[in-house]
C-alpha cells in the first residue's frame, strides 16, 4: 500500500494510499520518512467507445445508464465504484478520487445510440457509478450536454446525486419535468457536517443537500430522498431524522442502501475506521459480518444491497415505519416512453427506421 501519511487522514480526500488492487503486477511504495505533497486532481478527456450501458443486476430499478465521468473527485471513502479504477490499472485508493476520466464524446455517443433502429426507449439512469454532478462538471458541462439531449429526444431519465451543482440545470429539469421526463433522487448520508467532511469530503454539505431537494420540489421536479450508506453505530441512528428532514423539504419517496464493502473498498473503509472510530472498529465490522453471514460483504443479488439476518431486519423495520410515518412510502413517479423522438437523418427521413 502505498501512503501518503502513516496516522493522519488527508485533507479533503476519503482514502489515504494507493491500496493495490486485484490487478496489481507491482507494489509502490514511499521512501521511509519521505513527505509528499496531497495529491492533485488531474482531469484526463478521454473518447468513450459507447455510453449507454445495460445493467444485469436485478437490485436496481433500472436496465440502462450512462456516467459521463469515470472515478469520482467527491472522495467518498465507501464508494462502491471505488474497484473499478482498477480496470483502468489505476488504485481504487487516492487514485479513484484524484485522476479522473471525462468521457468528452459523450454526447456524440448518445446521441447516436439513441438514434440507432435498434435503440427501444426507456428511463436511462445518469450517474449511478460516479456522481454525474462532481466538481470536473461545472467546467466540462458533459451531464448539461445529456440532459439537453434528453429534451431533445424526450427521452426520459433519472439522476442520482449529492452534489448542489445540479441546481445549475434547474432549467433543463423543470422542462422534462413538464414532459414527465426526468425525476432526481438526491443521496444524503447524514445531518452532521463533521461526518460528512469525514465520511465525503468533497461533497455538498447535509443543509446543501437539504436545499437541493427543497429547490427542484419547489420547480416541479419529483425528487426522492436516497439515504445510503446505511453504516451501523455511524449514521443508522439517524435515518428517522434524515427522512423526516427530506419531507420537511418536499422529498416525494426515499429508498436506503446498506453499507457495500466489495473487493478493494473493505480495506480502504477499515483504514478509514483505523483513523477518525479507532474505538468502535471492531463492532462496526462485526455488525457488517452479522448482516451477511458472517462475512463484511456479499454480492449475491437480493442481499448484496439490504443484508440479511435480525440486525439487518431491524434496520429494515425502522427505515419502513419512518418513511411511512412522513409521507415517502409512495412510489416514484412513472416516466413517459411514449413521446421518445430521435431526429431524422435524410436517410430515415425516406425510408424510416430500418
Amino acid at each position: 500500500m502505498y501512503s501518503i501519511d502513516d496516522h493522519d487522514p488527508i485533507r479533503g480526500r476519503g482514502a489515504r494510499s494507493n491500496i493495490d488492487h486485484r490487478f496489481s503486477q507491482r507494489t509502490v511504495a514511499p521512501e521511509p520518512g519521505a513527505r509528499r505533497r496531497p495529491p492533485a486532481t488531474s482531469i484526463t478527456p478521454v473518447r468513450a467507445r459507447s455510453i449507454i450501458t445495460r445493467n444485469q443486476s436485478p437490485d436496481v430499478g433500472f436496465n440502462l445508464s450512462v456516467n459521463p465521468y469515470q472515478g469520482c473527485e467527491h472522495g467518498c471513502v465507501y464508494c462502491f465504484a471505488r474497484p473499478s479504477h482498477a480496470y483502468h490499472e489505476l488504485s481504487p485508493g487516492l487514485d479513484f478520487e484524484t485522476r479522473i476520466m471525462a468521457k468528452t464524446n459523450a454526447v456524440e455517443l448518445f446521441r447516436k445510440e439513441l438514434s440507432s433502429p435498434r435503440y427501444a426507449c426507456e428511463p436511462i439512469a445518469v450517474g449511478i457509478n460516479t456522481d454525474a454532478y462532481q466538481p470536473a462538471e461545472r467546467e466540462l458541462k458533459i451531464t448539461r450536454g445529456l440532459l439537453e439531449t434528453c429534451l431533445e429526444f424526450r427521452q426520459p431519465l433519472v439522476l442520482i446525486t449529492k452534489s448542489a451543482l445540479i441546481l445549475r440545470d434547474t432549467d433543463l429539469l423543470s422542462e422534462l419535468a413538464q414532459h414527465r421526463l426526468a425525476r432526481v433522487c438526491v443521496s444524503l448520508t447524514t445531518l452532521d457536517g463533521e461526518l460528512k467532511r469525514r465520511l465525503e469530503p468533497r461533497t455538498a454539505g447535509p443543509r446543501a443537500r437539504l436545499r437541493v431537494i427543497s429547490r427542484l420540489a419547489d420547480a416541479g421536479i419529483p425528487v426522492g430522498v436516497m439515504v445510503a450508506p446505511v453504516i451501523p453505530r455511524i449514521n443508522d441512528h439517524e435515518m428517522e431524522a434524515m427522512l423526516a428532514a427530506a419531507a420537511a423539504r418536499g422529498a416525494h419517496n426515499a429508498s436506503y442502501i446498506l453499507l457495500r464493502l466489495p473487493y478493494e473498498v473493505e480495506p480502504l473503509f477499515r483504514d478509514w475506521l483505523g483513523v477518525h472510530y479507532p474505538e468502535r472498529a471492531g463492532a462496526i465490522m462485526h455488525s457488517m459480518q452479522a448482516c451477511h453471514g458472517g462475512k463484511v460483504y456479499r454480492s449475491q443479488f437480493h442481499a448484496r444491497m439490504r443484508g440479511q439476518g435480525v440486525f439487518a431486519d431491524m434496520i429494515a423495520q425502522r427505515f419502513r415505519a419512518a418513511r411511512r410515518r412522513h409521507g415517502l412510502d409512495r412510489q416514484p413517479p412513472v416516466l413517459d416512453t411514449t413521446a421518445f423522438r430521435p431526429p431524422a437523418g435524410p436517410q430515415l427521413s425516406l425510408f424510416g427506421r430500418q
